[in-house]
């Protein structure tokens, strides 16, 4: 767990008791990715509680909290040496307090103590707060594609 004096919040791995939690800052935060890559809607928005549940249970699944409320999330699948990070959001009332960066910093506390090698995310090419905060935390772009119908970055990061 890693706590943040300044700003009072924590982060930990999730429980199954986050779940309605978890729904509810990931519907908010990707409600505002759709809308900034200029989408209708986007897979993450159509997940259920027993989808994030399967998660808890078989990924890393990262929580941020302040006064007992969950503002943030993370997932990352690991496979061997690879991770891949996903649904990754902050409340929107929240953004800008460095929980972002935190939950961030647990992730790569997480991928060394499991010897991954290689994460890996995709993001909204042109959404340029994204790119920059992923390239703020050691990422790079890799490759884009227009696979899920607008232009998505492949980012990179190495671990040594």
């Amino acid at each position: 767990m890693i706590n943040n004096e300044h700003t009072g919040f924590t982060v930990r791995r999730a429980e199954k008791t986050d779940i309605a939690d978890i729904a509810k800052i990931t519907h908010e935060a990707f409600l505002k990715y759709a809308e900034l890559a200029g989408l209708d809607t986007i897979e993450a928005l159509t997940e259920t509680y027993d989808d994030i549940a399967s998660d808890i249970e078989n990924k890393l699944v990262l929580v941020a909290f302040i006064d007992g409320k969950v503002v943030g999330s993370v997932r990352v699948a690991v496979n061997g040496d690879e991770g891949y990070l996903y649904r990754f959001g902050v409340s929107l009332e929240r953004q800008n307090l460095g929980i972002g960066k935190s939950l961030m910093n647990m992730v790569d506390i997480e991928m060394e103590s499991l010897g991954v090698k290689t994460l890996s995310l995709h993001t909204g090419a042109k959404i340029s707060s994204l790119v920059k905060f992923y390239y703020s935390r050691g990422f790079y772009i890799d490759t884009t594609s227009k696979d899920k119908g607008y232009v998505r970055a492949l980012l990179i990061k190495n671990y040594n």
